[in-house]
């Protein structure tokens, strides 16, 4: 594994901590439809979030926010509308994001950005 996936791997299950720790349930990882993928599917109340997380090292010239080009949004609507067709899901869904900035392995920030994504259902 190179540095830049053990990266992504750590900000991912910082990712997935955080969300139960704020009351999240994990439905799936790395739900994948075609060449699509979502990182994480998680419940809360009557919503269905689904989390793109985009880790980089701290200091970094961009924020991890930033990676989140028009090309991977539109990608991870394609992968939602096929869970969902799938799923049959009564639930709300929502777009959300999380930016998470390490130091080795280490979190050193990590931002949750609801409704990062507006999708016309």
């Amino acid at each position: 594994m190179t540095e830049k996936q053990m990266r992504g791997a750590l900000g991912e299950q910082a990712a997935v901590d955080y969300l139960r720790r704020n009351g999240f349930m994990i439905v799936e990882r790395n739900y994948r439809v075609g060449r699509s993928e979502v990182d994480i599917i998680a419940t809360r109340r009557d919503e269905l979030h689904f989390v793109e997380v985009k880790t980089r090292k701290y200091g970094s010239m961009t924020a991890p926010e930033e990676a989140l080009t028009e090309q991977k949004a539109r990608a991870l609507q394609r992968a939602a509308s096929a869970y969902l067709a799938q799923s049959g899901s009564p639930l709300e869904p929502r777009f959300s994001l999380i930016a998470v900035e390490m130091v080795g392995e280490r979190v050193e920030a990590l931002r949750f950005v609801e409704d990062a994504l507006q999708y016309g259902w």
